[in-house]
């Protein structure tokens, strides 16, 4: 089957291959970047009252499993209550990844 391009899909890959310069696909799993400059704290649950996991080191990338909302938090990307599932027990504050979105961009956690 031939796909022949016209306009509207020409200016879609266009945003396609901006978006494409966040995100990532590695191994099957998509990854967005930690803001530049920045050692991301991760955390048990969604809010900084929670437990200490671990540091993410500087030019980190991310997956995103799922999105709860949580206590809101300031970073680079704006303020938001979003907090990103990146493994079990492991949250990190969306204000922090550059999604290029200011709302959900996967499943909510259940």
């Amino acid at each position: 089957m031939a796909i022949e391009e016209t306009a509207e899909t020409a200016a879609t890959t266009g945003a396609a291959d901006a978006v494409a310069d966040t995100v990532e696909t590695t191994a099957g799993a998509i990854t967005y970047p930690v803001a530049p400059g920045y050692q991301l704290n991760v955390r048990s649950g969604p809010g900084t009252n929670h437990r200490l996991v671990k540091v993410l080191p500087y030019n980190s990338r991310v997956p995103i499993r799922c999105q709860r909302h949580g206590q809101k938090v300031s970073g680079p990307y704006g303020t938001s209550d979003i907090w990103d599932n990146i493994a079990p027990g492991q949250y990190v504050s969306d204000a922090y990844v550059r999604t290029g979105s200011d709302g959900f961009v996967t499943v909510p956690c259940g």
